[in-house]
């Protein structure tokens, strides 16, 4: 590796940006808002930190991911690797791919698993498309744990996304727990407990929500119909709470008698 271009130079990127320097490989970035990290070579715009690189790495947002591969489509190398890191769905990514693929150039769908923050390049990845192989081959080398997924590019987004609606489900459903217990007086007893559960959960947990949740459903449903109207009468919108009792009614109404 030894020309790397980064567009977009927020933290995740900025930090990704400075672990590559410090490997070694000669970075060059783009942001038209953030500054430059110290040992990186600041470009006028996409295009000309893109063009001749070797690698580029597009660290932005899902809104400008399709934008900023057809700004640097035309400057590619064939056979460079382009490998978009920005969180969009499926549907998104293939459409990059195929911009990409008409330069010539490799495309890696790469789905962070970690906050990059604190990790750096060494911030766990997932990877597809017709460069997976390549941006595994090429940045496990340099520290990051890829796992490639697969040829097609949106396999490893369509991997985070659907790991998401968990990790993001569970940070909306604190949110409204503890903006409950803050009405009731709670919230620091209510923050330790969940925060102790949190402590000692393993693989098993997994398996007792999933198996529970079906198995207790009828049960599970009046629970969660109480949680909901003390939620409306503490002034607390029940957005997780009507959501997860709807869910319950659907498995009940599945359960066959006998």
């Amino acid at each position: 590796m030894t020309t790397v271009a980064v567009l977009g130079l927020g933290e995740a990127g900025s930090a990704i940006a400075r672990d590559l320097v410090a490997g070694g490989a000669r970075v060059l970035g783009f942001d038209p808002v953030r500054a430059t990290p110290a040992g990186v070579q600041g470009e006028r715009d996409a295009g000309a930190a893109a063009a001749g690189a070797d690698v580029v790495l597009s660290v932005n947002s899902a809104n400008v991911a399709l934008e900023v591969a057809e700004t640097v489509a035309p400057v590619l190398d064939r056979g460079a690797l382009f490998a978009d890191f920005n969180t969009a769905a499926p549907a998104l990514k293939r459409v990059i791919a195929d911009v990409i693929a008409d330069r010539g150039a490799r495309f890696a769908d790469v789905a962070l698993l970690r906050p990059v923050q604190q990790a750096g390049i060494r911030t766990p990845a997932l990877a597809s498309g017709t460069g997976a192989e390549h941006f595994a081959a090429t940045f496990q080398r340099v520290g990051m744990p890829v796992t490639t997924v697969g040829t097609a590019a949106g396999e490893a987004a369509a991997r985070k996304l659907a790991r998401s609606v968990f990790m993001k489900g569970l940070a909306a459903a604190l949110g409204e727990s503890l903006a409950a217990g803050e009405r009731l007086g709670c919230k620091d007893w209510l923050r330790a407990d969940i925060g102790a559960t949190l402590a000692a959960a393993d693989a098993r947990l997994l398996d007792r929500l999933e198996e529970g949740s079906r198995g207790h459903a009828a049960r599970r449903v009046e629970e969660m119909a109480a949680a909901v109207a003390m939620l409306e009468e503490l002034d607390v919108e029940p957005r997780l709470a009507s959501a997860s009792e709807a869910w319950l009614r659907s498995l009940a109404g599945s359960e066959v008698p006998g």
